[in-house]
């Protein structure tokens, strides 16, 4: 099962990264103009390196000016972890 964890982990970065590029093509000048997430922290979570708390995923989704349920538009989350 942590192959599908995978699979939307990257499905779910490259949707942030794609909506960040609409802001700023710097992933640095991005970050500091809004605040609140790292830079590296940031990059882990467009190149889906980690399973994040929901309040760092609210405060991407506020930073890109979107909702959390739009980041997820798509993104299979209909399995069982126990599997």
């Amino acid at each position: 099962m942590q192959h599908v964890n995978k699979n939307n982990s990257i499905i779910f970065g490259k949707r942030v990264k794609e909506l960040r590029l609409q802001f700023s093509h710097s992933l640095d000048d991005f970050v500091m103009q809004r605040g609140g997430i790292s830079t590296a922290t940031w990059s882990r979570v467009e190149n889906g390196k980690n399973d994040f708390k929901l309040s760092t995923i609210i405060t991407v989704a506020s930073h890109l000016e979107t909702t959390v349920s739009k980041l997820f538009e798509g993104i299979d989350l209909d399995y069982n972890i126990l599997e």
